[in-house]
This record gives structure tokens, sequence and C-alpha cells, in this order.
């Protein structure tokens, strides 16, 4: 297996911190100019009691929309049937890009869902998952424009 190569500001970020506060807070700026998209948010879950939040954000400008759900709450039972992107999730699928939210097939998005939720236009739905369960996913986002 080869080694993972990473852009040095996110390697040197891990390589000084340990704890995934001191860790995620500074690391969401620079994975957003790194991956130059818009809006990046770490949402963290416990999958045995489906309560979760947004535990880190970063948005590019002011003119990008404010996460404001950074308070434990429970997972709706319908949100599996209600957003693709969770329910992949869920299921521990590989992560998934979407570089359309207009133009992905109804399978893989509700795009519906995501212009009341979310309103981006291209993303990436990473699952972070660990022994079968899924624990966060890391939502890099771009707005007004697809992305290839």
């Amino acid at each position: 297996m080869s080694d993972l190569i990473l852009p040095k500001a996110i390697k040197s970020l891990l390589d000084t911190h340990s704890d995934p506060n001191s860790v995620f807070a500074p690391l969401l700026p620079v994975l957003g100019e790194v991956l130059q998209c818009d809006r990046c948010f770490i949402y963290l879950r416990n999958p045995q009691t489906k309560l979760g939040k947004i535990v880190h954000w970063w948005r590019r400008n002011q003119q990008i929309a404010e996460i404001t759900d950074t308070d434990w709450r429970l997972e709706p039972e319908s949100l599996p049937t209600e957003d693709p992107l969770f329910a992949a999730a869920l299921r521990t699928d590989p992560s998934v890009y979407v570089e359309d939210v207009e133009t992905a097939s109804p399978e893989v998005i509700n795009k519906e869902f995501e212009h009341q939720n979310f309103g981006h236009r291209a993303l990436i739905h990473a699952h972070l998952c660990q022994d079968g369960q899924l624990w966060g996913i890391l939502k890099p986002e771009i707005f007004g424009q697809k992305r290839t």
C-alpha cells in the first residue's frame, strides 16, 4: 500500500496537534483552501444514540450561509429515506462526490432536500466510518456552480 501524500499545510497541522478540537478547528480553513470549496463542515454522530451535530465548520466568506445546527440532536427516523446521501453513509458505502446537484441521479441525491437544507451545487459527502458504523460526515461544498 502506498503512502498517502498530504498537502504540506494539512500534514503540518496533523503533525502538530493530536486533540481533535485542536486539529479540526484549524484544519477546515486549510482544507477549504486546498479543495477550493466555499464551505466545509464536520457532522459528528454517535451511532448508538443517533445523536449528532455539526462540530466544526468554515466558510469562505460572509455571503455563504452559516451553519447553525451545532447542538446535539436526535436524527429524524425519516432521514435515511429523505436523504440518499445519508442512507449511503449509514451503510458505510464509499464517499460520494456530486459534481452537480441539479443533474445528479435521484438515487444519489434528493435535490429538493439538498436545496432546503444546504443550498450547495456541488459537494463531497465523505463518510467517516469505523468498524462498520458511521461516526461522522466531512462535507466540502461549492455554491452557485457545478464542479467537475
